[in-house]
């Protein structure tokens, strides 16, 4: 451009406009850190998916939480009384399935007390269910 005749950096610029229309090779080959970030994270999660849906381990747990990546995005503040999710715990059934414990019922003594029965039975834990629930919606949205 005329304009631009005489002044140093507009006159490498357009040489080197011109030079990448007549060359076929790429003059700059960098690539953003937070592109290569994003895409690590990316193939980790999905390679973290594939092994978590093989996994013959973790059963009651993929039931809360099949999807790696939709988990990531919740913020659980995990505490011990979350581990009742995984099937572990302080749990009469799995504490009774050790031979830790000579009764699995629930002290409700309405069931046996198992993941499922504290989670959507259970009347002792009526409140927590409530809290579960809400927060649980709060994330779907």
């Amino acid at each position: 451009m005329k304009a631009h005749a005489g002044i140093y950096g507009n006159e490498t610029a357009d040489r080197l406009g011109k030079e990448s229309t007549q060359n076929h090779y790429v003059a700059y080959s960098r690539i953003p850190k937070s592109a290569i970030k994003k895409e690590t994270r990316e193939e980790s999660i999905r390679k973290w998916q594939t092994q978590w849906e093989e996994t013959t381990k973790g059963a009651i747990t993929k039931e809360f939480f099949p999807s790696v990546e939709r988990r990531l995005t919740m913020n659980l503040h995990l505490n011990p009384n979350v581990t009742i999710m995984s099937g572990h715990g302080n749990i009469r059934s799995y504490l009774h399935r050790l031979k830790i414990i000579d009764s699995p019922e629930c002290p409700c003594k309405q069931n046996i007390q198992t993941v499922d029965h504290l989670i959507f039975q259970c009347e002792r834990l009526k409140y927590e269910r409530g809290m579960l629930k809400n927060s649980v919606l709060k994330v779907g949205k």
